[in-house]
């Protein structure tokens, strides 16, 4: 076999649209083995190749069926479209009668591959010269494909700007009963198309142009960029500059803009040009602009008119130092001083993967896989993908959208839309995945939204990312050429860093009084200070706050007041200081990306552990089960005693040492208080003199054993963390147990983030605590954290105080350890580095602060000053502290004291019941001999129980003879005895 498999796509192959000869499976039957075996059996004139047998919904048997089915298909129609044909293989074969080929045996092979799933009917419809985006198709069709239904294409390759040719092929879809439609159009065809969709209520996913109006089958695979244009546009400054284009799309976005910011723009319609004359064109076209000084220039065109105007740029040498194009597209060409958007992040981990599956692949079988994946064949990929999330949700919604009967006319007159494409359209709308092309999801109108796009520029040396646009951030800038110069006039000039006095962000030395400027302070801040200072390259002075407040505005005087005020009013060059990022401070002063999350939390007083209850060791065990190991003791004992009554085994005669038999006597061990006496000792794991001799006995002696086994070890393995634990009983355990009392006041800081946070909070929770808190008396907030934790320290557990989690934390683990924090974050916020609106400084800092968390620095300053630096033996404490909660774990007297009172009480029960039983063998003794009264009874057996003897010279009085006994089974009267008495003896 010819064909070499470099795919890992696995039964991508099944697509193929180049020859592959492979042995019929008649001719498979003469090898032996395990498949794997004939997978790698050679044979002549062919080279091994794996199975497709990757794909998700094909089992490893079905591949293989489907791979021998492939080849005999092909050595059938082989001749028929090779130019040459021989033994073992053969030669080239015509291109389009292959594509047609493939297109034809397609559906029929990939039904046949996944047996009876329900086939889902797609339609594609692909502009000529679109070979990437095909094969992207294929893959994706393979890559995504599922057992519970199958999708089966129907491919036409077409002109898409012939709007007859996309009538055809619609319609013939359309008949062909398909589910929806994926496709490409161009600005001449795109409104038969839609029209086509809204009246036939078809879906329609395609990677084009995203089509103007509210299309609602129409799905835009490929993202809108007049957001990212406009804030690149912004972001360099333009205030004049030409704009060409080829649709109205965007057009009238830039224009409206334009009017509100006043900027100057040459529009120009550069779609009508012939094809003869657009070199010329526009060679014509930029020497005008050459002459107007219009040296900046955007490119809102597709992928085919920006590769002709890009070299036509470079052949006049427009692209030299002076000269800047944007590029309103997703860049697949340019030059330098080029920039554009790129959709397809390549340092994605996802798409890193896919980009080596795609250069292993091979190109005669998978036309443009030898080269780098065009964002059109990604968009194509990712439109595979979501259609297969949609219908597998119908599938899962057991929704019917079967075209039985339906296939229709979409010529008809009047036209019948298809009832169930509307469920179709809204499935659609709902998927959302991560693709190639980053987060895919629809609003209701198709149009993505929540997409990033990377923004680019293309030099010299190649394309570099310099940020990112997103709906949320806007424009976000990473890597820019204007960064060196920003910080370079910095070098001579010392930058003043305002910041707070708070632990463990800013503190001062022990001996601070010893140092000079920097050098007095540390904390995390300070460390956090000093790696900025490195990473941008300037000199810098702490200088903390005068107010001691981070900063409010007031509501009178509108001044802002703490850090944020001299920013605002320019006493301070930058702010590191654990300072919220919040609505109205950006308003004012520029953040920095976060350096650390946070939310409120809640503190309070560490509750006094519960000391262990005295019968604590019955804890490991369920009250429940205690009882029904009392009612199984009980019936296994009772079980016993009726098994060992029923059994002959059990009982037993005695017989004289002459040999000669007593009256006929039968005994039985085990009456109902031996067999208690039994099941008690095989529950305490102990012996005792009786054991069953029955089968019966032992059955039931044996599943109780058992039982006590699994029962004491259960116990066992538990009793040690129930009696070395020690329970907290907190008071609240949230913010919904705070806010339904009175008992526990509790407040924030007075001038501060967490203050703002509940007076505009809109939750009905959190404005209730407003609320109380506002007209509490005494007031409930607190100047400064210092003050606040006093307060929860000395409120005897009637004060809670709210604080930012990371102040929390830091504080439960400084010495006395008597606060701890309760409940989630009421809230996630951040910190961030603050500088004046406009700094230069803005862009350098954000940078420093992406670089150090790349590094796990903010991670490791964390760790270093929150819990290598405890005091409560948690996280990196001193000795003392884990000596101390290795003793608070060890066992008390408290812990097994219920212990101790059962063996006591068990004692003294013991010494009663031998009082009773002397009171009552005495007065049984003092009524049988008759002679002797009650007191002298007693005195003979208090004699025996001190002397060890009731006779007056000390020895102890029995009869004369002795017997011995002897246990023989129990016979029934009648029964023959098959020894005699002598032998018994």
């Amino acid at each position: 076999m010819r064909v070499q498999n470099k795919s890992s796509f696995g039964s991508a192959r099944l697509f193929s649209s180049s020859s592959v000869f492979l042995p019929c499976p008649l001719e498979l039957k003469r090898f032996s083995g395990t498949e794997p075996q004939r997978r790698r059996a050679r044979l002549p004139h062919h080279r091994a190749r794996s199975f497709p047998h990757q794909h998700r919904g094909l089992s490893r048997a079905s591949a293989f069926e489907l791979w021998s089915l492939l080849a005999c298909v092909d050595s059938i129609l082989c001749p028929l479209f090779c130019e040459q044909c021989a033994f073992g293989g053969c030669g080239r074969v015509d291109k389009q009668k292959t594509m047609i080929l493939s297109g034809l045996l397609f559906p029929a092979l990939w039904g046949l591959a996944l047996g009876g799933s329900p086939s889902v009917q797609i339609g594609g419809l692909f502009p000529r010269g679109a070979d990437q985006e095909y094969s992207a198709f294929r893959i994706g069709m393979v890559q995504f494909g599922t057992t519970e239904f199958r999708l089966t294409p129907h491919i036409d390759n077409l002109e898409v700007a012939n709007s007859f040719a996309i009538t055809n092929c619609f319609c013939s879809q359309f008949s062909r009963g398909v589910y929806a439609i994926f496709g490409f159009y161009d600005k001449k065809s795109v409104n038969t198309i839609t029209s086509f969709c809204e009246t036939l209520h078809v879906s329609f996913i395609t990677p084009s142009f995203p089509a103007d109006g509210l299309n609602q089958f129409v799905l835009q695979m490929r993202p809108d960029i007049k957001g990212p244009l406009i804030s690149l546009v912004e972001y360099y400054k333009w205030e004049k500059f030409a704009y060409l284009y080829d649709s109205l799309s965007t057009l009238q976005a830039v224009l409206d803009t334009a009017a509100e910011r006043k900027w100057q723009v040459t529009a120009i319609n550069v779609g009508n040009l012939k094809d003869e004359w657009k070199d010329e064109a526009y060679r014509s076209l930029f020497q005008d602009l050459e002459n107007k000084k219009e040296r900046r220039v955007i490119l809102d065109c597709e992928q085919d008119k920006v590769k002709d105007i890009m070299e036509q740029v470079i052949t006049i040498g427009r692209h030299v130092k002076g000269y800047h194009y944007i590029i309103a597209n997703f860049i697949q060409y340019g030059g330098a001083n080029v920039s554009g958007f790129q959709i397809v992040d390549f340092d994605d981990p996802l798409v890193a993967k896919f980009d080596q599956r795609w250069e292993a692949l091979e190109e005669k079988e998978y036309p443009g896989a030898d080269n780098r994946i065009r964002y059109t064949s990604a968009l194509t990929y990712d439109a595979v993908q979501v259609m297969t999330e949609a219908f597998r949700f119908l599938h899962k919604q057991r929704i019917d959208i079967s075209r039985r009967g339906n296939n229709g006319d979409c010529l008809a007159n009047p036209a019948v839309p298809w009832a169930q494409g509307v469920e179709i359209e809204r499935a659609l709308k709902q998927v959302r995945v991560d693709g190639l092309t980053g987060n895919i999801q629809f609003d209701q109108y198709g149009r993505r939204v929540n997409y990033t796009v990377n923004v680019m520029e293309l030099k010299n040396s190649g394309p570099v990312k310099i940020g990112y646009w997103n709906e949320v951030d806007k424009m976000v800038v990473t890597k820019s050429d204007l960064f060196p110069n920003d910080t370079m006039g910095m070098e001579n000039k010392t930058v003043v860093v305002t910041t707070i006095l708070e632990a463990p962000y800013v503190m001062l030395k022990k001996n601070a009084e010893l140092f000079t400027d920097n050098e007095r302070y540390e904390g995390y801040c300070v460390d956090l200070a000093a790696e900025i200072a490195k990473h941008c390259g300037f000199k810098y002075q702490l200088r903390i706050v005068a107010d001691g407040k981070y900063g409010a505005r007031d509501a009178e005087t509108k001044i802002w007041n703490g850090m944020v005020g001299e920013l605002v009013y320019g006493k301070a060059d930058i702010a590191v200081a654990p300072l919220t990022i919040t609505l109205v401070r950006e308003e004012v002063i520029d953040f920095s990306k976060p350096f650390m999350s946070l939310g409120i939390s809640i503190m309070i007083k560490k509750p006094q552990k519960s000391k262990p209850g005295v019968f604590s060791f019955l804890d490991p065990l369920a009250y429940e089960i205690w009882m029904c190991i009392v009612f199984a003791y009980i019936g296994v004992s009772v079980v016993l005693f009726l098994v060992s009554r029923f059994s002959p085994y059990e009982w037993h005669t005695e017989e004289f040492e002459d040999g000669q038999l007593g009256p006929s006597e039968s005994t039985n061990e085990f009456g109902i208080f031996n067999s208690l006496w039994f099941s008690l000792g095989a529950f305490m794991q102990q012996g005792c003199d009786i054991s069953p001799r029955s089968l019966s006995g032992r059955i039931v002696g044996g599943v109780w054993w058992f039982f006590t086994l699994i029962i004491i070890s259960s116990y066992t393995a538990n009793l040690a963390a129930f009696l070395t634990v020690e329970r907290m009983v907190s008071p609240i355990e949230s913010a919904e147990d705070l806010a339904k009392q009175t008992e526990i006041a509790y407040g924030t800081l007075d001038a501060g983030s967490t203050k703002e946070f509940f007076r505009r909070s809109k939750i009905a929770l959190f404005d209730k605590m407003w609320q109380y808190m506002k007209s509490a008396e005494p007031s409930v907030f607190v100047k400064n954290t210092v003050e606040g934790v006093l307060r929860v320290r000395k409120s005897k557990g009637k004060y809670a105080y709210l604080l930012e989690s990371t102040m929390n934390e830091y504080i439960e683990q400084r010495k006395p350890c008597d606060t701890m924090k309760v409940g989630g974050n009421l809230d996630s916020k951040g910190y961030g580095i603050a500088t004046p609106k406009g700094s230069a400084l803005r862009n350098a800092v954000n940078l420093a602060v992406l670089k150090l968390n790349e590094q796990g620095l903010l991670d490791k300053l964390k760790n270093k000053w929150w819990y290598d630096k405890g005091e409560c033996g948690s996280g990196g404490g001193d000795k003392v502290s884990h000596c101390r909660e290795r003793k608070t774990s060890a066992l008390s007297l408290s812990n097994v004291a219920g212990v101790f009172y059962i063996l006591v009480g068990g004692l003294g029960l013991a010494m009663l019941v031998a009082l009773v039983e002397f009171c009552y063998k005495s007065r049984a003794e003092a009524k049988r001999m008759k002679v002797m009264t009650f007191t002298d009874a007693m005195r003979s057996k208090a004699r025996l129980s001190i002397t060890g003897s009731t006779g007056e010279n000390g020895r102890v009085l029995t009869p004369d003879f002795s017997k011995a006994v002897h246990a023989v089974p129990y016979l029934r009267p009648g029964m023959a005895m098959p020894l005699s008495v002598s032998e018994l003896s």
